[in-house]
C-alpha cells in the first residue's frame, strides 16, 4: 500500500475511533500510532504594554477615559491605560468591581431583580466563586495574577475519586459510581472491542502489520484487557477501584467485582463526561486565586486606585461629540450627573448596552442586539463537617450527574478544615432560569434533596447554611455568558464592535473566542486598549 494512501485510510480510521470512543480515545490511539504531537506550542497574542514614553516624540499628552463597567475588561482597560499616564475613570453600577467574578463571603448582601434578598451566613474563611472559578494554566490570567500578586494554588477539575451518578440510566440513591470505575469500564470495552477488531484483521486495509501490533499492545494496558489468548475481554481490573484498599501484609485489598456487561457500560451514558478532561481550555492542571476568585478584581482595583473607580454610578445615556464623549449616570445617592471625556470604553454587557441611549448609530445597535445572554446558577452549601473527605474520601474534583443539580463541586481548598462549602448545583441555559425563579429557600430545599440522593443523609443533616446565584436575575448583569451569531465574535452583523465608533471602543470576553472565561475578556481589553492609544497618538 502507497503511504499517501495509507496516511489517508489512518485518518479515516482514527475518525471512527473518535466517533465511537470520543476524544479521549482518538488522542490515546494517535499516540500508540505514533501520530500524537510530539510537541504542542501556544502563545497569548502579542501585547506591549503602554508607557508614557510613548508621548515623548508626538508632543501630545494622555487623554481622559471613561470607562463603563468595572468588571474584569473594563479594570484591566484601566489599569493598561493607567501605565502611560491615561486620566482613567471607570463607572460601576454596582457597589462592587469585578461584574461576574463575585465571590460571597459571609455578610455578602445580594437582591435579584425579584426582589430575593440573600445575606450569607458563611463562616469565616468560607466562600463560593459564585461566577468564575478555575483559571487554566495557559490563560493570561495567571501572568496578572503574577504581576499583581496574587497567589494561586491547584484547583481539582477533574477527580477519579468524585462521583457519576444517572438516575435515567437505572442508578439508584445511595449507590452513585465513582469517577474512577466508569472510566475504567467505559475505556475496558472499548479497547476489547477494537482489538478485537483488530485481531480480527478488520483493520487490515488501514493499518500495518505494526501499527496492529502497537495498537494492541497499547489496548492490553489502556484498557486493562486480556491478551490474544483470552480474546482480549475486558474483565475489570484494579483501575477500577477497591471495596478494600490493599493493606499490610496478607491484606491485598479486594477490587471491585460485578463488571457490567458492555450493553449497561454504553447505556449508562457515563462516557460522556470523559472528554471534558480534554478539552483544552479544562485540562488539568487548573488553578485558583487563594481567598476567592475576586482576589483579581481586589488586585486590580488597588492598583488602579479606588479614586479613579465610581461604585453605584449606573450610565443612562453615552453621546459621542466630534472631540469627546459625554456620559449621563446617576450616582449612588441617586443624582444625576454628567462626566465628559476625550474617549469611552464600553465594558457592560452589550444587551445591556443595546438599552442605553446613544448615538452611536444604527449598526452599532443591530450590533449589540445580535447578543443574546445565556443562564446559569450556582449555589453555595456550607457544612459544619468536611463529610465528603472523611467518609467519601473525596477531595475537590466535580461530580456529574443527570439531575438538574448538573455539577456538584467539592472544594479544592481547605482540607481537613473544620468547615467547608459545596457547590451544590451549577447548572446552565433552562435548567438555571428555572432555579433563578425559584426563592432562595426553595433552591435550598431542592438542592439538598436531589444531592442527598447521592450522597445521603448528611447532606441535609450536616447543612449549615447556602447562598444561590441565578445571574440571568442578577441587576446590571442579567446573564451569565452570550450567545453570539455564529457563535464567533468576527461575525460580520458584529463588526461595527470589533473597531473603535469615533472616540467609542468596546471590550469584553463577548469579543473574543473565550467567552464566558476572564481570558477572553482581558485579551479583548488589551485589544481595545491598543486600539484607543494607536488613535490617540495619531491624532
Amino acid at each position: 500500500m502507497q503511504r499517501t494512501r495509507h496516511g489517508q485510510t489512518r485518518r479515516s480510521f482514527l475518525r471512527a475511533v473518535g466517533v465511537t470512543g470520543g476524544a479521549g480515545t482518538m488522542f490515546a490511539a494517535m499516540g500508540a500510532l505514533g501520530l500524537a504531537p510530539a510537541e504542542a506550542t501556544a502563545a497569548t497574542p502579542p501585547f506591549r504594554p503602554l508607557s508614557p514614553a510613548d508621548f515623548h516624540l508626538t508632543g501630545r499628552s494622555a487623554a481622559s477615559v471613561v470607562i463603563l463597567g468595572g468588571g474584569i475588561a473594563g479594570l484591566v482597560s484601566a489599569y493598561e491605560l493607567g501605565k502611560a499616564g491615561y486620566r482613567c475613570t471607570i463607572l460601576e453600577p454596582r457597589d462592587r468591581t469585578g461584574g461576574r467574578n463575585f465571590t460571597v463571603r459571609g455578610g455578602t448582601a445580594q437582591t435579584d431583580l425579584f426582589g430575593n434578598k440573600q445575606v450569607a451566613r458563611f463562616s469565616e474563611g468560607q466562600y463560593l466563586n459564585a461566577g468564575p472559578a478555575r483559571l487554566a494554566q495557559w490563560m493570561v490570567t495567571l501572568d496578572y495574577c503574577r504581576e499583581l500578586g496574587v497567589p494561586i494554588e491547584v484547583f481539582t477539575n477533574v477527580n477519579a475519586d468524585a462521583y457519576i451518578y444517572n438516575e435515567s440510566s437505572g442508578m439508584k440513591p445511595g449507590h452513585p459510581m465513582r469517577y474512577r470505575t466508569a472510566k475504567a469500564d467505559v475505556y475496558g470495552y472499548v479497547s476489547e472491542l477494537l482489538a478485537k477488531a483488530t485481531g480480527s484483521g478488520a483493520l487490515d486495509a488501514e493499518l500495518t502489520g505494526d501499527d496492529r501490533a502497537a495498537l494492541l499492545s497499547f489496548l492490553e494496558d489502556w484498557g486493562q484487557i486480556g491478551g490474544k489468548s483470552d480474546g482480549y475481554a475486558y474483565k475489570g481490573g484494579t483501575n477500577r477501584g477497591f471495596s478494600a484498599y490493599p493493606g499490610a501484609a496478607g491484606q491485598p485489598g479486594t477490587p471491585l467485582g460485578s463488571v457490567p456487561d458492555v450493553s449497561d457500560v454504553f447505556a449508562s451514558a457515563v462516557g460522556r463526561y470523559f472528554s471534558f478532561e480534554f478539552e483544552y481550555d479544562q485540562a488539568m492542571l487548573m488553578f485558583q486565586p487563594v481567598g476567592g476568585m475576586d482576589q483579581i478584581p481586589r488586585a486590580l482595583t488597588r492598583a488602579i486606585g479606588a479614586g479613579k473607580v465610581k461604585l453605584g454610578c449606573a450610565a443612562s445615556r453615552l453621546v459621542q461629540r466630534p472631540d469627546g464623549v459625554t456620559v449621563h449616570y446617576t450616582d449612588a445617592a441617586g443624582r444625576q450627573k454628567t462626566l465628559d471625556a476625550d474617549y469611552c470604553i464600553a465594558a457592560m454587557p452589550p444587551h445591556l448596552l443595546a438599552g442605553l441611549p446613544h448615538n452611536l448609530g444604527d449598526d452599532v445597535q443591530t450590533a449589540l442586539r445580535a447578543i443574546t445572554p445565556a443562564s446559569a446558577s450556582k449555589i453555595g452549601l456550607e457544612y459544619r463537617s468536611r463529610w465528603w473527605e472523611t467518609d467519601h474520601r473525596i477531595y475537590g474534583g466535580i461530580t456529574e450527574t443527570d439531575l438538574d443539580l448538573t455539577h456538584v463541586w467539592h472544594p479544592s481548598h481547605g482540607f481537613h478544615e473544620r468547615r467547608g462549602v459545596i457547590v451544590g448545583y451549577y447548572n446552565y441555559d433552562e435548567t438555571a432560569d428555572k432555579y433563578g425563579k425559584m426563592t432562595p429557600r426553595q433552591r435550598q430545599d431542592r438542592a439538598v434533596a436531589l444531592g442527598e440522593r447521592i450522597y445521603g443523609a448528611k447532606y441535609r443533616t450536616e447543612l449549615a447554611s447556602s447562598f444561590s446565584q441565578s445571574w440571568r436575575y442578577i441587576p446590571h448583569i442579567e446573564g451569565a455568558w452570550h450567545n453570539l451569531p455564529g457563535w464567533t465574535p468576527d461575525a460580520p452583523v458584529l463588526k461595527p464592535l470589533t473597531a473603535p465608533t469615533g472616540r467609542v471602543l468596546y471590550a469584553g470576553d463577548w469579543l473574543s473566542y473565550m467567552d464566558a472565561w476572564q481570558h477572553g475578556a482581558i485579551l479583548s481589553a488589551r485589544q481595545a486598549v491598543t486600539a484607543l492609544h494607536t488613535r490617540a497618538l495619531a491624532h
